[in-house]
């Protein structure tokens, strides 16, 4: 309880500065080997750019909120604000970025707390203050940031309305160093990645230390990420896609020999359908344009087209996609994280076993979205389904054969849209599964 038993006016002006201390690493080389070695010129730059100031803050004191850079290369941002009243604040976040082309890591942190000119050890009872990323997590030493990455750091500071007796006017300077230092192998990303906002690499990372709380979080709510597709490889990305989070479990069925691995650990899945292309030319031995099961998954058109490598019958309708494609319409930072996987896939009327392949990007089969149906369901003319498992996303949605809206897509353009399953129709010549908003026309020729 507060006690109001001074009949004055108090109030304290704080002043705070935060500054990035630039360390340059010793770059040497010494070849003894015969021959050139060619080092391209490379800049070190992490500063602070775009400062937002919270709209309900207190106003601006004195002093210039921007962020500046001194003669030796230190980044830094004064502010002072008057916090007159309990429930008073003040908060701003402002990016770290690293524009330059070596990976950088956080050095030591440096905080320094006066009260009326005298260092104090601990924040005063009335006062809230802190500096943290913007999604609440500490900054802490060894974190690493890659190039062209940004993180955010969120400043906060207030004048606490549960305090038990209001303080005598007073000056509280605060001081943060956060020095930068050329990443080395004791560098690490940041424990636990935000899946819609950090970069993959700290994603990826997360996920490999175990620490998956908010991947967890995001698989449940459906959070998506941006990813921009440059489909005509030219260099520009002019359509965005959104991807989420459709598996990261690693039951002891997928350690089974044999068993796919197209549901087991980290999954990613695009939310809307990218793109159309033919799934397979062949019935038999005739090209037909997009009408067979012949070969599966594994001889399929539509695999080569989206892992961007040349059609596996090169004899028959040969296409080379090693130029093209939707793996290299990825941007580098993604694709430099897909990993190859073991992919099974079941086979139509034409062929007797199923395929195995490794691909790094597939579509998914009837098993791994709509789960177990039954000994005489629809899933069971897929030759391969007892060689995968459900996704988690689709499990969490509960999507079955006859609950599947959590399974329903659109297109890019935002309409509905039936989306391809790799998985062949044993009964049939010429069917692989789709999904669409009518399960009951799954039977699509392909």
């Amino acid at each position: 309880m507060r006690k109001n038993n001074k009949q004055m006016t108090t109030y304290f002006i704080l002043f705070s500065l935060l500054l990035i201390g630039v360390v340059y690493a010793i770059l040497q080389a010494n070849l003894q080997i015969n021959g050139t070695a060619k080092i391209k010129k490379n800049t070190w730059d992490i500063h602070f750019d775009n400062i937002q100031v919270n709209e309900n803050s207190v106003s601006i004191g004195t002093g210039d909120s921007g962020a500046e850079i001194d003669s030796e290369n230190n980044c830094k941002i004064d502010f002072e604000v008057t916090l007159s009243l309990p429930g008073d604040f003040y908060e701003f976040t402002v990016d770290v970025v690293n524009a330059g082309t070596i990976d950088g890591m956080i050095g030591e942190l440096n905080k320094i707390l006066k009260v009326n000119n005298e260092v104090v050890s601990e924040i005063p009872g009335y006062l809230d203050y802190s500096v943290t990323y913007a999604d609440g997590m500490e900054i802490q030493a060894n974190h690493k940031l890659e190039v062209g990455v940004t993180e955010t750091y969120k400043v906060k500071l207030v004048f606490k309305t549960d305090i038990e007796e209001l303080p005598e006017a007073a000056t509280i300077s605060t001081s943060l160093e956060t020095q930068y230092l050329q990443a080395d192998s004791s560098s690490v990303y940041r424990a636990d990645a935000s899946f819609a906002t950090d970069s993959w690499s700290e994603i990826v990372s997360t996920y490999n230390t175990g620490n998956l709380t908010k991947l967890n979080q995001a698989m449940e709510e459906g959070t998506t990420k941006e990813v921009p597709l440059d489909l005509d490889n030219d260099g520009i990305a002019e359509k965005t896609a959104h991807v989420r989070i459709a598996n990261l479990s690693i039951p002891s069925e997928c350690e089974t020999t044999g068993f796919s691995q197209t549901a087991c650990g980290f999954v990613i899945e695009f939310v809307e359908v990218i793109d159309t292309h033919r799934m397979n030319p062949y019935d038999q031995d005739i090209i037909s344009n997009g009408n067979g099961s012949k070969g599966g998954w594994e001889y399929s058109d539509m695999r080569s087209y989206l892992n961007s490598t040349k059609y596996l019958e090169g004899e028959i309708d040969e296409i080379d996609y090693t130029s093209s494609g939707i793996y290299n319409a990825l941007p580098s930072d993604l694709k430099n994280k897909i990993i190859n996987t073991t992919t099974v896939s079941g086979y139509g009327y034409y062929d007797s076993e199923n395929f195995t392949t490794i691909d790094k990007l597939y579509l998914l089969s009837t098993k791994e979205v709509f789960g177990k149906e039954g000994t005489s369901g629809v899933i069971n003319r897929d030759t391969a389904e007892i060689e995968t498992r459900q996704l988690d996303y689709y499990l969490l949605k509960n999507v079955t054969t006859s609950s599947y809206s959590g399974a329903i897509k659109k297109n890019l353009s935002g309409a509905y849209y039936y989306w391809w399953l790799r998985s062949a129709e044993a009964r049939y010549t010429t069917t692989f599964y789709s999904m669409s908003q009518t399960w009951g026309e799954q039977q699509v020729k392909a």
